[in-house]
């Protein structure tokens, strides 16, 4: 049960949320090895499914940006990756993917500086560039139906940056340092509307705004060897053992910080030693205790996928929603 200090702790988030998270660390970090077996694995559990989200995402974004240039469906960290053909059952780089439009898919990372999104005139095609936080909320989403299909450049900027931009661009702020864009422009299969988005794609950039209105060449992205690039990042994710996957779910929330309203989760993410920003030991929590965190990532999984088998009917490895829309399972 919390304090009364933790209360007042949680109720001034939305004026100090960086302040706060600290104390709330201070305070339960200490507690952290004398927790009992139950509230670990009740907290572990609770930790698991808040940090699926931003977890996955980090594995999807180091798979699809592990590559020198753009190359099918991947591409080096902001680039863009041109799917040239409708995806094909082998696609797995997005869950959901549509049948009827061609994929752009650019990763940035906003911490240094923002990035410039250009779009060329569409000319009256449907297209849209959602832009995805590194919690996977859209924050933003350029398009036919909210911006028009003219010409148009895009500053996507960092929570914490600020500064003027260039004359007619378009200020996009993100919550997180972290931004997946995964672009879509309609296409209707033929070999000569192929052709034809083929070339609006090659106009799509992204560009440091420090290099606006500049020649830039995009450099080349660097190879780890060590990521493993034939497991799909889902898989990845549900293997993980405790130790890794909160440690993860840790690093990750220092420069793409959880929203004010989720205080209440990253205080108890605290007395398990899950803190933003620090790395995740597992020794510091007592044995037994340490233990059950792997039974509560397994019980988080299970949790996951039950819910998921609840959204609608699966149809030859599609789940088919009560929308009419329809997501592959991988």
């Amino acid at each position: 049960m919390r304090n009364d200090n933790t209360r007042r702790w949680l109720r001034l988030v939305p004026i100090f949320p960086v302040v706060i998270l600290a104390l709330v660390a201070l305070v339960h970090s200490r507690a952290a090895n004398r927790i009992t077996e139950q509230e670990s694995l009740e907290i572990g559990t609770e930790a698991y499914i808040y940090g699926y989200p931003i977890v996955t995402i980090e594995m999807t974004r180091r798979v699809m940006t592990n590559v020198a240039s753009p190359e099918g469906t991947k591409a080096p960290m902001e680039q863009f990756a041109n799917l040239r053909e409708y995806p094909d059952p082998s696609f797995k780089d997005v869950t959901a993917p549509n049948a009827d439009t061609l994929y752009s898919v650019g990763w940035l990372d906003l911490f240094k500086e923002p990035y410039v999104l250009h779009v060329p005139n569409e000319s009256e095609r449907y297209y849209l560039m959602p832009m995805l936080d590194a919690w996977t909320n859209v924050f933003a989403n350029p398009g036919k139906r909210t911006t028009g299909t003219k010409a148009g450049d895009y500053a996507i900027t960092g929570p914490h940056w600020k500064g003027p931009l260039p004359h007619g661009v378009k200020e996009l702020k993100a919550p997180t340092d972290m931004v997946w864009i995964i672009g879509r422009t309609y296409c209707t299969g033929t070999p000569e509307d192929y052709k034809e988005v083929h070339a609006i794609q090659d106009q799509y950039s992204l560009k440091p705004l420090s290099a606006y209105g500049k020649r830039y060449p995009p450099p080349k992205g660097r190879v780890d060897p060590n990521i493993k690039m034939n497991i799909a990042p889902r898989e990845q994710v549900n293997y993980m053992n405790a130790a890794t996957y909160f440690n993860i779910l840790a690093m990750l929330m220092k420069k793409n910080s959880p929203a004010a309203a989720d205080a209440p989760i990253i205080a108890k993410m605290a007395r398990i030693g899950i803190i933003p920003g620090k790395e995740f030991d597992m020794a510091r929590l007592d044995p037994a205790a340490a233990k059950t965190l792997e039974e509560a990532t397994k019980t988080g999984l299970e949790q996951i996928v039950a819910e998921t088998g609840r959204l609608g009917k699966k149809v030859n490895g599609w789940q088919m929603t009560l929308a009419g829309r329809s997501a592959r399972i991988i």
